[in-house]
């Protein structure tokens, strides 16, 4: 069957679905990357390791379409002992190794390495507050509020402060636009465009 969605994208960059729903061009097709622009992308994570495992995932995407990520997503979280960054930083150079011979998931021996090097950071985080903290300290004071898809930036003055404070506490992968993407998915940011259903759908911010 092919995708619910009626004619292309509008002026703002957003499609009308069969169901009534506008939404960006990018999550009106593919069924898994509709159903995770409505029910998850820009939502709250709770605790520790689920923001662990989206700066993580964050991560690996890096050059990547994010749907190849969520495809593997539940591969990498069995590879990755469900984001528990205290198993995560004790994984030996032979344990990185095996994760570079697993297909399921993104074979990357620097984003792999990664993965360790920043549980180890996230678990020293701790004496500061933690990692869920330090990222919603940069929630900047305003969201955007883009009304066409031509307004969206790839990041801003808080990303650029959030991967800075990251890398000095040892993060790596953790660049400007990596970190506006990880704001966006999980809220500290409201970036869905003005006319789009989910708008204002995070509760962190007013419609």
């Amino acid at each position: 069957m092919s995708p619910a969605r009626g004619p292309g994208p509008g002026p703002d960059g957003l499609v009308t679905g069969r169901d009534g729903l506008r939404r960006p061009a990018w999550a009106a097709g593919d069924p898994l990357l509709r159903d995770y622009y409505d029910h998850e992308w820009g939502l709250p994570v709770s605790g520790e390791r689920a923001h662990f495992e989206r700066l993580t995932l964050e991560g690996f995407q890096a050059g990547l379409s994010w749907a190849t990520i969520l495809r593997k997503r539940d591969a990498f979280r069995e590879a990755f002992a469900g984001f528990d960054p205290d198993r995560v930083s004790r994984f030996t150079d032979r344990e990185l190794d095996r994760l570079m011979e697993d297909e399921a998931i993104v074979r990357n021996r620097r984003k792999i390495e990664a993965a360790r090097t920043n549980a180890r950071a996230t678990v020293e985080l701790r004496a500061e507050g933690g990692l869920e903290d330090l990222i919603w300290s940069f929630k900047p004071e305003r969201t955007p509020a883009p009304v066409s898809a031509a307004e969206l930036a790839t990041e801003s003055p808080e990303s650029r402060a959030l991967a800075a404070a990251l890398k000095q506490r040892g993060y790596v992968f953790v660049g400007p636009t990596t970190m506006h993407a990880l704001m966006e998915a999980i809220g500290v940011i409201d970036t869905h465009l003005v006319g789009s259903h989910r708008r204002g759908s995070s509760g962190v911010w007013p419609v």
